[in-house]
């Protein structure tokens, strides 16, 4: 939803009811009021943004408990993928391979991508929940895969649930299922949290050199 349109409702909505209340009172309607309108609307918009992008991130706010913020997961994490899908020809696990997860985040948004040495999955629907005290992050992806090897590995739904551990968050481990019948897990323990890489080579050099 467009947060812009909202702010603009819920200000014109405050200012009906000061309108009306003194409408009410002086026996008409105080069109004073409506010149606080785009006022109110440009900084509730500034405040909104204020929070969104940046105030909701810091440490001593992440640590406020129970006003429902978000665990702050934003950079780009390395770790690990070990997937439990059986090669019919060897009957073996393939070997477990470095990934790295981009977590896009404002405070009331997140985007994920998993990028590896042979595809990148793309979030369509991401969000960081808290369940019983623990918060997750749980998502639905499409995996588009590199070109030279769609012939094994075509183009597939997926979605997977990561269980965020510490606060600042230092680990991110959990499990993914695809439309193709395969799963696996995913870890991750390391992060860098400035930078958010576009692709997987970008996303080795963040963290010293090619994965």
């Amino acid at each position: 939803m467009n947060m812009t349109i909202v702010i603009r409702a819920i200000v014109g909505v405050v200012v009906g009811v000061f309108m009306i209340t003194a409408w009410m009172h002086d026996g008409r309607p105080d069109w004073g009021t409506l010149k606080l309108f785009s006022t109110a609307v440009f900084v509730c918009t500034i405040m909104f943004n204020v929070w969104d992008f940046w105030l909701w991130r810091l440490a001593w706010i992440q640590r406020i408990p129970g006003v429902g913020i978000p665990r702050n997961l934003r950079g780009t994490w390395k770790g690990t993928l070990t997937s439990f899908w059986v090669d019919p020809v060897t009957s073996n696990n393939p070997p477990p391979k470095t990934v790295y997860l981009v977590v896009q985040q404002t405070a009331s948004l997140v985007s994920v991508k998993l990028l590896t040495n042979e595809s990148k999955s793309t979030s369509a629907l991401a969000k960081v929940s808290e369940v019983d005290g623990s918060f997750l992050l749980t998502y639905l992806y499409l995996n588009k895969p590199d070109m030279r090897v769609e012939h094994r590995s075509p183009i597939h739904h997926g979605s997977t649930v990561l269980d965020v551990s510490g606060n600042p968050a230092r680990r991110l481990k959990g499990r993914y299922w695809t439309d193709r019948d395969s799963k696996g897990e995913l870890d991750f323990e390391v992060r860098n949290e400035k930078k958010l890489a576009d692709d997987f080579a970008e996303a080795g050099e963040l963290f010293g050199g090619p994965a």
